[in-house]
């Protein structure tokens, strides 16, 4: 990576990480994941956690795996998974041979789910999505059960794989987790795995008609890679006790540790994939990656050099408390970047003749300019000067 490279700042995910490798723990090794949702174009947002699990892997002497969250066929393109490989890789970041997807692992999800239906630890509701929701409760206020929670194990492993068959319509019944609907944590209040999608995959085409919630598959996945640390944003940190829940209850190859961050709010940015999706749909753009739009593509039409934004995010440090960083840091960082490596020169946009009255006729002096003051390497260029010359007319009218 050319430019400039920032020191890299201690934080407490790093403090964590090289605690447990002097410890052993997972045999010393770190194996992390970037887990991107293909419904959309990366922003700046996620090039923090793609600088970060990068990193921690590098720093560690481990890896890192590049695995799409395909869970979720209807908001989910082609083009969205083709721009978010681009722009990891243009960010500079290589998963050589371990691109996975959440799709890889449907047919053993499916069967883990099986196997906590056997167990009495699942079963098949029938509420709709909004008694569902009733049903929950709030943060002072138990759930209620629902009464399909106490369907017997034959009967929730017979609609499951009627539900698979694809027998029922979308919304007519769902699997969730048998765990505890008075807990203080909603997350753990039967939480759904598993929704009827009547919708084909960009993967898997119409094989399945049943697709995992993102908390059943994401934990499975990281077992089933050998993730040794799933780094994730605090919005997650409440999910963690359902992240483990699976786990704990499952016959799964390892139990990673879940950690969470403090997602990247930059000021007068826009950082929501749903309402850059809007911008697109509406045409107030010219798609996602318009260089007015902070998704990276656009950054990179904009002109960005990528070892600025990887400098950008090591510099806002990680950390567990919001914060809003100023957008004026980003584009310090690409200043200095390209103060470096940016050739200088100079055009006239409209132009103005001058004739310079008391300069000799038919002759043309070659003067040198220095390409980049910074950047020896970059060497010089001839400009030429002679009797007529042209200037900015913009800076004497």
């Amino acid at each position: 990576m050319n430019g400039v490279e920032t020191r890299v700042p201690p934080n407490f995910i790093r403090s964590l990480v090289a605690d447990d490798v002097k410890n052993g723990k997972n045999g010393g090794k770190v194996l992390t994941r970037f887990p991107p949702e293909p419904n959309g174009y990366l922003h700046i947002g996620h090039a923090k956690s793609i600088c970060l699990n990068f990193g921690l892997a590098a720093e560690f002497g481990g890896l890192c795996n590049f695995r799409f969250d395909d869970t979720n066929p209807g908001k989910e393109e082609m083009e969205y998974v083709d721009s978010i490989m681009n722009d990891v890789r243009w960010l500079g970041f290589d998963w050589q041979d371990r691109l996975y997807h959440a799709s890889d692992y449907f047919e053993r999800l499916y069967e883990w789910a099986i196997d906590l239906i056997k167990s009495g630890k699942a079963y098949v509701d029938s509420l709709s999505a909004d008694e569902i929701r009733e049903y929950r409760g709030t943060l002072t206020e138990a759930g209620k059960e629902s009464p399909y929670r106490n369907r017997s194990v034959s009967e929730n492993l017979d609609l499951f794989e009627r539900m698979r068959a694809g027998e029922f319509a979308d919304g007519e019944h769902v699997l969730r987790a048998k765990i505890d609907m008075a807990s203080p944590n909603l997350n753990l209040r039967d939480p759904v795995m598993y929704r009827i999608r009547h919708l084909p995959h960009w993967r898997t085409g119409d094989k399945w008609c049943i697709y995992p919630m993102y908390d059943y598959a994401h934990g499975q996945s990281d077992a089933l890679e050998g993730i040794t640390h799933s780094i994730c944003t605090m919005e997650y940190e409440d999910h963690r006790a359902l992240y483990d829940w699976f786990l704990d209850n499952l016959d799964v190859p390892c139990h990673p540790r879940q950690i969470e961050f403090a997602r990247l709010n930059l000021a007068y940015t826009v950082m929501s994939k749903r309402k850059l999706l809007q911008l697109v749909q509406e045409g107030y753009v010219a798609g996602w990656d318009d260089p007015r739009m902070p998704t990276l593509a656009g950054m990179r039409r904009r002109g960005y050099p990528p070892e600025a934004i990887r400098n950008f995010c090591e510099r806002i440090g990680v950390g567990k408390r919001e914060s809003l960083v100023d957008y004026g840091l980003l584009e310090y960082s690409v200043r200095e970047v390209l103060n470096l490596k940016a050739q200088r020169v100079m055009g006239v946009l409209r132009p103005l003749k001058v004739v310079v009255e008391n300069y000799p006729e038919g002759v043309v002096e070659q003067l040198e300019a220095i390409n980049n003051p910074e950047d020896a390497s970059a060497g010089v260029r001839n400009v030429p000067f002679s009797k007529v010359i042209y200037i900015e007319r913009d800076n004497f009218i």
